[in-house]
């Protein structure tokens, strides 16, 4: 199945999973925020199918807030909006962007290492109740 995605389109799968990272760093910074950054963003970059094709690069020019909850209250209902829209027009699609998000996340928790902190394994926990509700 062919999918047709806007320039729109796009910008919210990029909020959506570059935002997932950003908030996963910003739940990280007691640690290294950085190391949480970079291990999502690997993540993100390695991704196949059209999810790869549009998270090679972060939205530009997003103003993400400047609260964590300003942060959340995009990246959430973006995560829920991708996976509505690619439900309807690729099922299997947005199999492959949920697959994609949740190893950014756990790879930024660091889940491959161990526990993660009882606050990056909360923000995990509302960025997969975000990708779910669609």
């Amino acid at each position: 199945m062919s999918i047709t995605l806007t320039d729109q389109d796009k910008t919210t799968l990029r909020i959506a999973a570059w935002g997932a990272v950003s908030l996963m760093s910003a739940a990280g910074a007691a640690g290294s925020a950085h190391k949480v950054a970079t291990e999502g963003s690997i993540a993100l970059t390695s991704a196949t199918g059209l999810a790869g094709h549009v998270l090679t690069k972060a939205p530009k020019g997003v103003k993400y807030g400047k609260s964590v909850a300003e942060l959340a209250d995009q990246v959430l209902p973006a995560l829920t909006a991708s996976m509505s829209l690619l439900k309807q027009q690729d099922p299997a699609e947005a199999d492959n962007f949920r697959r994609t998000v949740v190893v950014a996340v756990e790879a930024a928790a660091g889940t491959h290492r161990g526990q993660p902190s009882p606050t990056l394994a909360d923000m995990a926990r509302k960025i997969t109740a975000a990708l779910d509700a669609a």
